[in-house]
């Protein structure tokens, strides 16, 4: 650890930065690795001494306690415990002597939650800032941006690490910072990332981490003014990619469709089935359906066409 600091150090340069490890490991299964406990804030103790801010994450009140008795400058809470408000609260209660706290997004695109975890913490009077790790690797862009236009006096950071949950597509995601107006970046490095303990696929080098800073500079100088728009076409590209994502698995259940019938001995094509879809397409929309409200039927009937044409195909 105290290696990857100094490496993150030179790496850095005059960028001020905080060294952040988590001694406690939220998980989702157990039997994986949850850290190396109170015995690793003795560690982060050692990187401290060299003159380098630290933080680490709690997810508990005895965290808390543990972490501001060792003089731990900086907390995070993560996704999950963000997800609880009642954690939340109680780990607010006992951080009023740390330098600040940073709080990530909920595990649910949940911006209410984040915005109230947000005024649970300021009640403590201690610098608040958030961290945008998406939730399950998909970024999660309207929930982001709602709380940037609720909040812009918080900072608000980025964390490309969790976003992709893929080392490799770090550097193209700290384009968004300066792009969308952040404020800086959450990120996970390891001087050895094939042997980290937690997360090694999304670890990038410190070497990495100095590549990432260059074009983070690179962008940021030359990067327009027109913020809004640019968080208005990431929530729109983020949308895109889900109706691709989500029209492939359609297509996949075609294909099953289709082994069915063949097996039954059924033509693919059933022409009530096709009538009874068009009608409902023409009536109103179903009430568990809220993306078709303001969209033509003309649209509508011409899109289901094409996708019932290609699906109709991998049947085939």
């Amino acid at each position: 650890m105290v290696v990857t600091a100094r490496q993150i150090q030179e790496a850095c340069g005059d960028i001020p930065f905080i060294f952040r490890a988590g001694v406690w490991k939220p998980r989702t299964r157990p039997g994986t690795f949850h850290g190396a406990g109170a015995e690793g804030l003795s560690w982060l103790q050692e990187v401290q001494a060299s003159g380098v801010p630290v933080a680490t994450e709690v997810a508990t009140a005895e965290h808390v306690r543990l972490a501001t008795a060792a003089g731990i400058d900086y907390l995070w809470i993560g996704a999950r415990t963000s997800a609880n408000p009642i954690a939340v609260e109680t780990i607010a209660e006992g951080c009023s002597k740390t330098k600040g706290i940073f709080i990530k997004n909920p595990v649910n695109a949940d911006a209410g939650l984040w915005l109230g975890n947000i005024e649970r913490l300021e009640k403590t009077g201690v610098p608040v800032a958030v961290i945008h790790r998406g939730c399950n690797h998909q970024p999660c862009w309207a929930m982001a941006h709602k709380v940037r236009q609720e909040r812009p006096d918080i900072p608000m950071l980025l964390d490309p690490s969790h976003l992709s949950g893929k080392a490799e597509s770090v550097p193209e995601l700290m384009k968004k910072i300066p792009e969308l107006g952040l404020d800086g970046a959450m990120v996970e490095v390891h001087y050895r990332p094939e042997c980290a303990l937690s997360d090694a696929k999304q670890q990038i080098k410190p070497s990495d981490l100095a590549e990432c800073i260059r074009v983070y500079r690179s962008v940021a100088e030359c990067i327009r003014k027109d913020i809004e728009l640019n968080w208005l076409r990431a929530e729109i590209d983020e949308l895109d990619e889900q109706l691709w994502e989500t029209i492939a698995a359609r297509m996949d259940v075609s294909r099953r469709i289709g082994e069915w019938k063949k097996a039954q001995g059924i033509a693919p094509l059933q022409p009530e089935r096709y009538k009874e879809i068009v009608e409902r397409l023409k009536t109103t929309p179903s009430p568990l359906c809220k993306g078709e409200k303001g969209l033509r039927t003309e649209f509508k009937l011409a899109l289901w066409e094409m996708i019932h044409e290609e699906s109709l195909r991998q049947q085939e």
